[in-house]
């Protein structure tokens, strides 16, 4: 056992293998469906895996599926994916040992990519008041909105509220809605708080408190939290006005609305479309140019140490000043007068070519699965899952029980996959005593 947790890595796809089949049995059990039904071993398996790896995909309709004690597990199922299961294995060691060794710190920082080992205490404390204070004022704003404006009880405003507070933040799409968030795509009130937590808590924690800690000085911020932070910047905006150009005359998602509610409503789709998966437009109806955009945001998704998936956007942006340094012929890659050691720029294109023949593998194995299926919409569904967005153009349901299994695979890849392979590369980074001789093949 000791031999076992020398190596803190491991338990990163065995803590939520455990999670998801916890899950599984839970959600199988008969209360939690209603009328009567029993969900089948892989319905409750790929919802469960859904819920963990907090992205939303369905093979049933949510609402009218689960009993509310099943939509209760499915909500606690979320949180619990994402806070990550390392970061509640961190609080049982905290509990029993009243401290941590340097491995199982440096387990902590797979999931939360302290920067230095720290106080880990400390940091799940402030994890804890971030996520609570963030869930707790949404409810509040929407539960508000609800009950003065559409009439919900009290009862029913909270508890809607409370869902979908706890689905954005955790960047998951379930909903309780079949339709989402198209009834509340022109309702600030609603999807702004819903918008703006799912983008808060798809910055990572790490980038987070350091942007907040110095708000005034942003050219102290690590390379991490500058590319974490103004690369999202750039992806919502760049997002949203593409979306915009694209969808504006499209009477099937914003056509129908006026200027601003166009506006709120590419906002807050691209918003949750980057990583939370909950539909503000409906996806099946956007045209054929919106699905290179949507698909290549969900790809890239969100922050390191973040509830969302994706390659991330530091590992996308650094690659971007990879590429911009080799063409101008610098010797070193450098981001607000700091250079990147050589080994990031490495991790980082390992995550990126990794994921990407992952993606296009599995959507040439579902195209084969089921002929019928259009390119873009296949891949459209396998990135949503690879990078836990959630996001649907209505493919999942329709599935057969393999092409489920796959996606099932692959939501727990994309959730599990970038991180452990990201802080096995970091734990096992070698020195050698010796280098061979340089040479220069001819690239191009």
């Amino acid at each position: 056992m000791r031999r076992f947790f020398r190596h803190p890595v491991r338990l990163v796809p065995i803590s939520f293998l455990v999670a998801i089949l916890l899950g599984t049995v839970l959600l199988m059990l008969p209360p939690m469906a209603i009328e009567d039904r029993h969900p089948s071993f892989l319905t409750a398996l790929f919802t469960s895996t859904s819920a963990i790896s907090v992205t939303g995909l369905a093979v049933v309709e949510t609402p009218s599926y689960w009993s509310t004690l099943g939509l209760v597990v499915l909500t606690v199922l979320t949180q619990l994916g994402g806070l990550g299961i390392l970061t509640g294995a961190a609080l049982v060691i905290l509990t029993v040992s009243r401290r941590l060794g340097l491995h199982n710190r440096l387990l902590v920082q797979a999931e939360t990519l302290e920067y230095g080992i720290g106080n880990v205490g400390r940091l799940l404390l402030h994890i804890g008041a971030t996520v609570l204070a963030c869930e707790v004022l949404m409810t509040i704003v929407v539960t508000g909105r609800l009950w003065l404006a559409y009439d919900y009880s009290l009862g029913r405003a909270l508890w809607s509220a409370g869902f979908h507070a706890v689905q954005a933040f955790n960047n998951s799409g379930f909903s309780l809605y079949p339709d989402g968030l198209l009834a509340f795509s022109r309702d600030p009130w609603v999807t702004l708080p819903l918008a703006l937590g799912s983008i808060i808590g798809g910055l990572g924690f790490p980038a987070l408190f350091e942007a907040v800690r110095h708000w005034r000085q942003p050219n102290r911020w690590a390379v991490a939290t500058k590319l974490t932070i103004w690369g999202s910047v750039v992806l919502v905006v760049v997002g949203t006005t593409v979306f915009l150009a694209i969808e504006w005359a499209n009477r099937g998602t914003l056509g129908q609305y006026a200027a601003a509610d166009k506006v709120l409503a590419a906002f807050g789709q691209i918003a949750l479309a980057r990583t939370g998966g909950m539909e503000v437009v409906p996806a099946g109806a956007i045209r054929e140019e919106s699905y290179p955009l949507l698909i290549w945001l969900m790809f890239i998704g969100g922050g390191s140490a973040s509830t969302a998936g994706g390659i991330k956007v530091a590992t996308f942006f650094l690659l971007a000043f990879v590429i911009w340094a080799e063409i101008r012929g610098e010797p070193d890659v450098t981001v607000g007068q700091r250079r990147v050691a050589t080994a990031s720029q490495r991790q980082a294109l390992t995550v990126a070519l990794l994921s990407v023949a992952i993606v296009a593998a599995a959507a040439s194995l579902l195209i084969a699965m089921t002929n019928h299926l259009p390119f873009q919409a296949a891949l459209f569904e396998i990135t949503s899952a690879f990078s836990t967005t959630g996001l649907t153009v209505g493919v999942t349901e329709g599935l057969s029980d393999a092409g489920r299994l796959l996606l099932i695979v692959l939501m727990y890849v994309g959730r599990i996959g970038p991180l452990t392979l990201g802080s096995a590369i970091a734990l096992n980074t070698r020195h050698r005593l010796y280098r061979y001789p340089e040479e220069q093949p001819i690239v191009g």
